[in-house]
């Protein structure tokens, strides 16, 4: 007998024989605290969640998932979802309940002459920019080779492309999915469009997907992108620069920031590394002949440190932030919308900046508008199609006895920015603690039919363990 927590919050028993009798349907595994693999199942990219579930479906394919999901359903058991493991909530793990792990399910097939790419839920972004840039295409995804394919497009997904091409969402084409009912069915414009629609930025409140169509754009390999980094005492003319570029950009032109300490990168004269900086970061994914012109005024913002920019294979430069961003480190992030960077953003920012309680923590600000705007509010669950930056406070450290100013950090510029920003919150960099943000804050206009389909789909709310949409009564 192996005691599982329940969806009421009690325990429930599960006899020896029903969890065999569960194992032999499935072509994946079923992994108990005692096996080899458990361990690697349930540990997530931040460090901060570490749970233990009571057993692992390691899922092999959509039969294995079906099995799992019935079996929760059936014995009213606590089921958590992980697909990459990469989200900063770190709800696709349970204490006491069953996990359904995706991450096993990694393929990635790509159709060149209808560009199409069919894409598992346990793929990563590291995998899809390999197979699909050696067919010179992509689509808009995150910028990080080790976020999940899976939460990254279930909350909306954007990155270098997305000015241009718009969300991730805004390229998908459709998706097979598992309900809670057990029941397996395709969704896209046509086929459940209601479920289409809330998949498209509805998190994994819904079902689980179990592949993804997307559509495919011609890009790269090669792109023109790079890192300008500039002292931090030169912010205001830093940010001057920045707001001028952004404001005439074209939507080939893509340009964050991050307010940071300078590591150490090879490029950058030693007397700067752990110095506080700006680093302008781009990604021109226009024709190459005007690259370089346009680009330029990147580099006469100020006096930079340093830059290392030019010509790369495009998927090389979705690793260039994984250093930074490697699994193990404590990590809580805050994150507002706003449509514009104003005075009083930028001093809030730096002054911030300068009491930074590590040197891993940073601020980023990420270039939207373009394309991602050009979609009607209502076309899809993801609601926030009048924004132009979002800003993520991204708090980062190693040691337990850091949490309390490491966070306190985080939520107190997060409290100085509120009055400046947009109220909505792109649901993805919403951590744990902040599910009374999910209503107005991630869905906003959306909530009200998110909430009739919740009940639709999944009326009992076996998909909980996510930023919940509470099943309208």
């Amino acid at each position: 007998m192996v005691d599982f927590k329940n969806t009421q919050g009690g325990k429930t028993g599960i006899d020896n024989d029903k969890l065999e009798a569960l194992r032999a349907m499935l072509r994946g595994a079923l992994l108990m605290p005692t096996d080899e693999g458990y361990d690697v199942s349930r540990t997530l990219w931040n460090a901060m969640i570490d749970r233990r579930p009571a057993a692992i479906v390691r899922a092999a394919g959509a039969g294995d998932v079906m099995q799992a999901v019935n079996f929760a359903r059936d014995n009213k058991l606590l089921l958590a979802v992980r697909g990459g493991g990469h989200n900063i909530a770190g709800k696709a793990v349970c204490d006491g309940g069953l996990l359904l792990d995706l991450s096993a399910m990694k393929s990635v097939r790509v159709d060149p002459a209808a560009k199409r790419a069919r894409v598992e839920p346990g793929a990563l972004l590291g995998d899809f920019d390999r197979e699909t840039q050696a067919f010179g295409l992509s689509t808009p995804t995150g910028i990080n080779s080790t976020t999940g394919m899976s939460g990254l497009t279930l909350g909306g997904g954007f990155g270098w492309q997305s000015r241009k091409r718009g969300l991730t969402i805004d390229n998908l084409v459709a998706a097979d999915v598992v309900l809670a009912s057990g029941e397996f069915v395709q969704a896209s414009a046509t086929q459940d469009p209601d479920l289409f629609w809330a998949l498209r930025g509805g998190g994994g409140n819904f079902g689980v997907v179990t592949s993804y169509e997307f559509q495919l754009h011609p890009l790269g390999p090669q792109v023109l992108a790079g890192l300008v980094v500039y002292p931090m005492e030169q912010a205001k003319q830093v940010f001057e620069g920045y707001r001028k570029f952004t404001a005439a950009a074209g939507d080939d032109m893509t340009v964050w920031m991050v307010l940071r300490k300078a590591p150490p990168l090879p490029f950058l004269p030693t007397d700067a590394h752990g110095k506080p900086v700006v680093v302008v970061a781009f990604c021109w994914i226009g024709d190459p002949s005007k690259g370089e012109a346009t680009t330029q005024p990147l580099h006469g913002f100020g006096k930079p440190y340093g830059a290392h920019a030019g010509p790369m294979p495009f998927a090389g430069w979705q690793t260039a932030f994984d250093p930074l961003l490697t699994p193990g480190a404590r990590n809580y992030w805050k994150s507002h919308d706003f449509k514009a960077l104003t005075v009083d953003v930028e001093r809030i920012l730096c002054d911030a900046v300068a009491k930074l309680p590590s040197d891993e923590c940073e601020c980023f600000v990420g270039h939207l508008g373009a394309a991602v705007n050009r979609v009607a509010a209502a076309d899809t669950a993801y609601p926030h199609r009048d924004v132009e930056f979002v800003i993520n406070v991204h708090t980062r450290w190693r040691e337990t006895s850091d949490d309390q100013k490491c966070i306190g950090w985080a939520r107190g510029l997060f409290d100085a920015l509120t009055p400046h920003a947009t109220g909505g919150v792109y649901v993805n960099f919403m951590p744990e603690d902040e599910g009374q943000r999910v209503a107005a804050g991630a869905y906003g206009p959306n909530y009200a039919r998110l909430a009739a389909l919740k009940a639709k789909y999944d009326p009992s709310n076996l998909f909980s363990l996510n930023q919940n949409i509470a099943p309208k009564a």
